[in-house]
């Protein structure tokens, strides 16, 4: 895969928002607590995410490029230590290199995914789990697009306090719909406009990672209830449990220890079930990848004991 001159999101990075326009903790107003689901628990994973993806803008082989990302993490008390250009990190650094490098190439994968399914025709996409997501006001969409963000409300008034504060617009339609996954979402987004009987563009960026195994599966079958013909989804899973030795690995005890994120804790630690079949049971085709099969292999290398041999990005679509 090699970069793109103007980037797959049509976003260069001359366009960079000067992120200096927001102190730390702006698009908080005074008075109002931190949001926990933002700024602890999975919802600090999102923040992590969120500065994978600010430093590889400033990178000038970019894969991908949000230039509200920085934005994001500014506005989150505890984050200022975090590095905000490549420069800060230093070499071999498991998390802010090679931890970084993974979600910048998952990012530049999976847009490439949902704008592959736009290209054929489809005009509706849903980010399950959406957290900081910004597709849809980074992303060149076709005229007619709505793209709908599912996650807690507290995730979503995070992010919209943030955007606000930039004066960002959409380019797509956008609709926010604040649920929690492991409830029942599918009446909240049709009453949000979602139409069934057209396809979809499903993505569950980071998200089945977290789930318990019943809750994976729930999720699978109501978006299939939803999904016509012609309807695709992405996602990513682990194949497992990890062994000991991987779960000892720099990359946990350092995103724990420096970033105050427990990944091993946040996983979910029940059997993980054959999401991929059920699909197939359903009718759909699957294709199954490890992240290196994307790799450029100078940005993202197999390794001993490697936290990322057990992840799968999956890539779905709903037969006729």
């Amino acid at each position: 895969m090699s970069a793109p001159t103007s980037m797959s999101d049509g976003v260069l990075l001359a366009d960079l928002l000067p992120v200096d326009l927001l102190p730390e903790g702006a698009g908080v107003p005074a008075g109002v607590p931190d949001d926990a689901g933002v700024h602890a628990g999975v919802g600090r994973t999102a923040l992590l995410v969120a500065n994978a993806r600010a430093l590889e803008a400033r990178r000038a082989d970019a894969l991908a490029v949000d230039p509200f990302a920085a934005h994001f993490v500014r506005a989150s008390p505890g984050c200022a230590d975090w590095p905000a250009d490549p420069a800060e990190v230093d070499p071999g650094d498991p998390v802010w290199e090679r931890l970084a490098a993974y979600f910048a190439l998952r990012t530049r994968v999976l847009d490439d995914h949902l704008l592959g399914a736009a290209a054929t025709g489809t005009r509706q996409v849903v980010l399950l789990g959406a957290g900081l997501d910004s597709r849809a006001h980074r992303l060149p969409w076709p005229p007619g697009t709505t793209v709908w963000e599912l996650d807690r409300p507290e995730v979503l008034r995070f992010k919209q306090r943030v955007l606000d504060g930039l004066g960002a617009a959409p380019r797509a339609r956008r609709r926010t719909v604040p649920v929690d996954l492991r409830e029942d979402w599918a009446g909240a987004l049709t009453a949000a406009g979602l139409d069934p009987s057209r396809p979809v563009a499903w993505l569950a960026e980071g998200l089945f990672l977290y789930l318990p195994a019943a809750a994976e599966l729930a999720v699978t079958a109501a978006l299939d209830a939803l999904s016509a013909p012609g309807s695709t989804l992405a996602y990513e899973v682990k194949t497992g449990l990890e062994s000991a030795d991987v779960r000892a690995a720099d990359v946990y005890a350092q995103a724990r220890e420096r970033l105050d994120v427990d990944l091993l804790a946040l996983f979910d630690p029940s059997p993980r079930p054959d999401t991929a079949a059920a699909l197939r049971a359903l009718g759909w085709t699957t294709t199954v990848r490890t992240p290196f099969h994307h790799a450029p292999a100078a940005r993202l290398r197999p390794e001993p004991a490697d936290p990322l041999a057990a992840n799968r990005w999956i890539t779905c679509a709903k037969r006729p």
